[in-house]
């Protein structure tokens, strides 16, 4: 994904606590699961393991152990455990027709990260997308739990759509996206347009397409970016009407990025429109 080791682990260690977010809860504890080469210099290992180390410390989370073995690629990542009240919890099964769809990060990872992998990544790209990995989804969940919601997911390999087609099966709902709501990195639409999608993008159009129904104007490189695989993406939340606006306002005067992208709907799917 990145070319450090220290941002590497920190963008591991937001990821694995989004999953905890997602559902409202508070992380407090969590242990390192460390796959590294033999022959990987120390100093990298090191690095790793104190961006997950930091980025942990920032949750509030207390790094407890874990465990290390020896694979020809590194691979790290945390098990995180965190609290939640029945009452508070949010899952996928909870979005209902009219909520409001409020999404916590841009979109547009996938090809930036495909984009530095093959050398075509201006340095400002990279910087900006490296920025939006190692943010958490603290102050989203907050929000989310301080105003009543109960419908969310956490956006990541599987795509906004793929997570979205998710969330509408499990609620037995529709999703309704407006395209020109959806917040992008910079220069992710220059990335799309030259076809610069990781493997898992299009994994992700061959296995939900069918569940997605797009405006005809949107052009096959746009429809593809709502199919970029992720990683440490935003929190999807379905929020009650009644509430948005106001949640919307608390976010804007906490600096916590929100956007409004849609709506829940009756019936099944992802409709897109322009």
């Amino acid at each position: 994904m990145v070319d450090t080791p220290y941002e590497y682990g920190a963008i591991a260690a937001a990821n694995s606590l989004s999953d905890v977010y997602a559902m409202g809860g508070r992380p407090f504890l969590a242990l390192n699961v460390a796959n590294l080469p033999p022959d990987l210099p120390p100093e990298y290992s090191a690095e790793i393991l104190r961006g997950g180390a930091e980025k942990a410390r920032e949750a509030g989370v207390v790094v407890a152990g874990g465990h290390t073995v020896q694979d020809k690629e590194p691979k790290y990542g945390l098990v995180v455990l965190g609290f939640v009240h029945p009452s508070e919890m949010m899952s996928k099964a909870g979005a209902r027709p009219g909520d409001r769809l409020l999404l916590s990060k841009p979109l547009g990872f996938g090809t930036t990260t495909t984009a530095l992998k093959q050398g075509k990544a201006a340095a400002e790209d990279v910087e900006e997308v490296i920025g939006w990995m190692t943010r958490l989804n603290r102050d989203a969940s907050r929000l989310a739990v301080e105003f009543g919601v109960r419908g969310a997911t956490d956006v990541t390999g599987f795509s906004l759509l793929g997570h979205g087609c998710e969330m509408a099966a499990a609620s037995g709902v529709g999703l309704r996206l407006r395209f020109s709501r959806i917040p992008f990195l910079k220069n992710a639409f220059r990335y799309a347009e030259a076809w610069i999608f990781p493997g898992g993008s299009h994994d992700n159009k061959l296995y939900f397409g069918d569940q997605v129904a797009f405006a005809p104007e949107i052009k096959e490189h746009l429809q593809m970016l709502l199919f970029d695989a992720q990683t440490s993406g935003g929190l999807l939340l379905a929020v009650p009407p009644e509430k948005s606006a106001a949640m919307l306002q608390a976010a804007r005067s906490q600096g916590v990025p929100l956007w409004e992208i849609g709506e829940v709907t009756e019936g099944n799917g992802i409709e897109v429109l322009p």
